[in-house]
């Protein structure tokens, strides 16, 4: 079989391929904000036509059956714009509002639900994997361009595409950055192709888990040094935690379900036990030093989380406010909840938009730990829902759905797959129906 070579077999796979290989063009001309919500609802589209003509989506799934884990995402998401509704309604916000904030709701949390569902989708995995290896590859092959321009002094943002007029969450979404300085510590960050710095550490966390599972020795090694040069370069301190910690994280998860795990822990905790003053004291010298090393964005974002919950709180405890609002002074004029997916959500969606993405993470994760031993697919969904799940408390998910659209397709598929595998064993185990015979003849 060759490794090297992989191509889209059909319409849907030539949508995704072609979609995650041109990150670069569609940057290029400001469009990467407008392609994913374009691909999500054109793929759903084409995902009903097949259930209806076809009664299913992939061929080993259940005739017509979806993964209760995407059901309960489904169900999530929509509560989500249930409650958009009614904070506008508290709020007297206007229609006008309702319709604007509902499209932006359909760019953003309702891509957490559709992703994953087109998982089910005759999709390959490995074409995603390689996929994204490409935007790697396109990443080294414009690295000398990035930090050429800091070097010569070129002007930090080129241009702002035109395509800002369709709406987003700021100008930075549209803009063509060649490079930024962090006003904290004077030194240069990068965000490539992604709105801002952070956000790259997340998508190149994303590509390492990638370029792990690909196939061919060439493409993996391309996949995982631009992953680790875009982490880098990002400067995010989440980021180097992540790319270190969640796939080490997954592999042991996936022992979970070994006769010999119970004993394991069992001594692991003894020894815990033993060492846990001094355990706790590295912790605690580890999260100081984590926090200096970005002090000023670290106070911010406290600040955000405290304002945050106080007006939750204290004004829209069920349903939130509805919309986002901008920030005083202390937090540099910052969106209220920002840079926090659940202080965000208490604020604009109150406790109702809290758990309609808890309940749907925390299922999704359990299920997903659960099978980990059994499947390549689910451990590499795993690490997607860990990723999404680490990210919560450094970004606001929905605002970045468009980036990170590769992760939760594949999140998807890992369902699909475990509701295959769970349908292949019960089909085992049953009985055959009374008056067949229980062997040839």
């Amino acid at each position: 079989m060759d490794t090297e070579t992989i191509s889209p077999e059909n319409l849907e796979e030539r949508i995704v391929w072609y979609s995650i290989r041109g990150t670069y063009f569609f940057y290029l001309i400001g469009a990467l904000y407008v392609v994913a919500p374009v691909i999500a609802w054109v793929m759903l589209f084409i995902m009903l036509i097949r259930y209806y003509h076809e009664g299913g989506s992939h061929p080993g799934l259940p005739r017509g059956h979806i993964p209760l884990a995407l059901w309960i995402w489904i169900i999530g998401m929509l509560v989500m714009e249930i409650s958009l509704i009614m904070g506008h309604i508290n709020f007297d916000l206007g229609v006008g509002k309702i319709i604007k904030s509902s499209v932006g709701w359909a760019k953003g949390w309702a891509l957490l639900a559709i992703f994953p569902l087109l998982g089910c989708l005759n999709i390959r995995s490995k074409l995603i994997y390689r996929a994204a290896n490409h935007v790697c590859l396109h990443t080294l092959l414009l690295l000398p361009l990035f930090v050429g321009a800091w070097v010569v002094g070129l002007p930090q943002t080129l241009w702002v595409s035109p395509l800002k007029a369709v709406g987003g969450p700021g100008p930075e979404f549209f803009a063509l950055n060649l490079y930024e300085i962090d006003p904290g510590s004077g030194t240069p960050r990068w965000r490539l192709f992604t709105p801002w710095a952070p956000a790259l550490g997340f998508v190149a966390n994303i590509f390492f888990i990638f370029a792990l599972q690909d196939e061919s020795r060439k493409w993996k090694i391309i996949g995982i040094v631009a992953s680790i040069f875009m982490v880098l370069m990002s400067q995010s301190r989440l980021a180097l935690i992540a790319i270190v910690m969640v796939w080490l994280i997954v592999r042991v998860i996936a022992f979970i379900r070994h006769p010999a795990t119970p004993f394991i822990v069992g001594a692991a905790t003894g020894i815990i036990g033993l060492i846990s003053i001094t355990l706790y004291e590295l912790v605690n010298q580890f999260w100081q030093a984590f926090r200096a090393a970005r002090a000023g964005s670290s106070r911010v974002r406290e600040a955000l989380g405290r304002i945050a919950v106080d007006r939750w709180q204290n004004e829209a405890p069920i349903w939130g406010h509805g919309i986002v609002e901008r920030g005083p002074h202390l937090v540099e004029f910052m969106p209220i909840g920002s840079h926090h997916s659940w202080y965000g959500l208490l604020f604009v969606k109150g406790i109702v938009g809290f758990c309609a993405l808890l309940i749907p993470m925390a299922f999704g994760m359990l299920q997903l730990i659960w099978w980990s031993g059994e499947m390549a697919i689910v451990r590499v969904g795993l690490g997607m829902m860990m990723l999404l799940f680490m990210y919560t408390f450094g970004e606001n998910l929905e605002i970045l759905a468009y980036l990170v659209w590769p992760a939760l397709m594949i999140i998807g598929m890992a369902h699909r797959d475990i509701l295959i595998a769970s349908h292949a064993k019960l089909s085992k185990q049953s009985p055959p129906p009374e008056g067949e015979p229980t062997c040839p003849k």
